[in-house]
């Protein structure tokens, strides 16, 4: 498979699901990125943001198979990796299993289930395999996991602590959009209130879980510059030393931002990663990382900003 190969077959995810989901362009790149990089995704963002209908447009612009778990306060681990039932008819216990057992998995809500259920969906997504009752089982080499999140719902949720945001590749906020991507997507959606069935905008599967694999293999084939190297360390590096960050990036997020750039360069059509591809994952893949100083918090300085400010003053390589 070539770069171009995977270049092209980007364009044309890119252009189906804006079809269905109106500006949010930016959002579903990142979503490719993360899917070659076989990495998880977790959105934030207000209800009604398009969050579910971007989930399941991806999901089939890809030929992946989908499901969705509701996070609810009474989940249960064996709710979403599946447990042992008895069969009464052959007297023997069956492997019923739970709908982790796919290809796209969304999590909604996920800040809304106690810590025992997230972390065992957190597990498999670590492992990439789940162990019930004493038997490990894989999962799909495909399989990726994009959790949501509602930022304004504090009330009943318990929130996803530090240790475990850092499986995520990435924290992606999902915003309004603007006034004319609104006015398109009333246009389109105006006309019914419940989600609109994906058939009726003729969207058809791009790629399939063997395309990927290859495409996967093309990303971690590209070689990255030793100045590029380099210059990911030392930003990761500069967020464990600035007086504004209580708590820097691990050495877990250097390798992160290093395979986001490679797989963000093949979407490009390119076999070399430039500065500017990982100045532009620097948000996504550090904001979940880093915890802001009590000072700057008092002083309003959020992750985001901090993070611009490390990017402007570690000089890029030339």
């Amino acid at each position: 498979m070539s770069i171009d190969e995977v270049r092209d077959a980007w364009n044309a995810i890119d252009e189906q699901t804006g079809r269905v989901v109106i500006g949010q362009h930016d959002t579903v790149k990142l979503l490719m990125v993360a899917l070659l990089s076989q990495g998880h995704v977790l959105l934030e963002g207000v209800p009604g943001t398009a969050k579910t209908l971007l989930s399941r447009t991806f999901a089939a612009c890809l030929g992946l198979e989908f499901r969705r778990i509701q996070f609810t306060p009474d989940l249960m681990p064996g709710d979403i990796l599946g447990t042992h039932l008895f069969d009464f008819q052959t007297g023997r216990f069956t492997l019923t299993r739970g709908p982790v057992f796919t290809e796209f998995l969304l999590a909604d809500e996920i800040n809304r289930t106690p810590p025992k259920t997230q972390a065992a969906l957190l597990g498999a997504m670590q492992e990439r395999t789940v162990t019930i009752d004493g038997t490990t089982h894989p999962l799909s080499g495909a399989f990726l996991v994009l959790a949501t999140q509602n930022p304004i719902e504090h009330e009943g949720t318990y929130p996803l602590p530090e240790a475990q945001l850092d499986r995520f590749l990435f924290k992606i906020l999902v915003g309004y959009p603007e006034r004319d991507d609104e006015l398109k997507l009333v246009g389109i959606h105006g006309h019914h209130s419940a989600m609109p069935p994906l058939e009726r905008f003729g969207l058809r599967a791009v790629t399939d879980p063997a395309f990927l694999e290859r495409a996967r293999a093309q990303v971690a084939a590209l070689r990255l510059a030793d100045e590029i190297v380099a210059y990911i360390v030392d930003l990761v590096r500069a967020t464990r030393t600035n007086p504004a960050l209580q708590v820097g990036a691990s050495p877990r997020a250097c390798n992160m931002l290093a395979t986001a750039a490679r797989s963000l360069a093949v979407l490009e059509g390119r076999d070399f990663v430039i500065p500017d591809d990982v100045k532009s994952l620097v948000l996504p893949v550090l904001r979940h990382r880093i915890v802001v100083a009590p000072a700057a918090e008092v002083e309003g300085r959020t992750a985001e900003q901090v993070l611009q400010q490390i990017v402007q003053e570690v000089p890029a390589p030339r």
